[in-house]
């Protein structure tokens, strides 16, 4: 990933993303605490660099297509959505309702301390995560961002063995 360094015209969004509670991967692997990670990001990268720092922070492979979404409960029902299909040539034209997640830039979205999207990676496995605008200031100019500021809880495994798979 792309670390960029802040200008004066930056601000830095800094979001909690939590793995869905009634992720069946949580209970599956037995999990029980709530798994969350704090990521500081500038207002001027992409809804893309956003989702890469997700899943890396998470200690998934970025391997996946993804979305975000402005309904939590359901990413099929969601009115407002910013998906990679938006900004691949072969799936353009099947997503029209889409918009760029390449092209999105964080302050386009999250406006507003306490603004929330879903954010789906791997449209197989459905893993879900709330993404929660928790507070917005100016930029540490010694630091480059995207950045991982805290972790809680140990993620699961992004493709656990089960007994069944044996």
């Amino acid at each position: 990933m792309k670390k960029q360094k802040p200008t004066d015209n930056n601000k830095v969004h800094i979001f909690n993303v939590t793995i869905n509670e009634n992720s069946p991967y949580l209970q599956e692997q037995n999990i029980k605490e709530k798994v969350w990670r704090s990521i500081a990001i500038l207002d001027s990268q992409s809804l893309y660099n956003l989702a890469e720092e997700i899943v890396n922070a998470f200690g998934f492979d970025f391997d996946h297509c993804f979305g975000f979404f402005d309904n939590l409960d359901s990413w099929t029902k969601a009115k407002v959505k910013y998906e990679l299909f938006a900004d691949t040539p072969e799936t353009r034209l099947e997503n029209p309702n889409s918009k760029s997640v390449e092209k999105t830039k964080i302050q386009q979205v999250f406006t507003n301390v306490g603004d929330k999207m879903l954010f789906l990676f791997d449209y197989g496995d459905n893993w879900e995560f709330i993404v929660e605008l928790k507070i917005i200031e100016k930029p540490d100019f010694k630091k480059l961002y995207p950045l991982l500021l805290e972790s809680a809880g140990k993620a699961p495994e992004q493709y656990p063995a089960f007994e069944d798979e044996k």
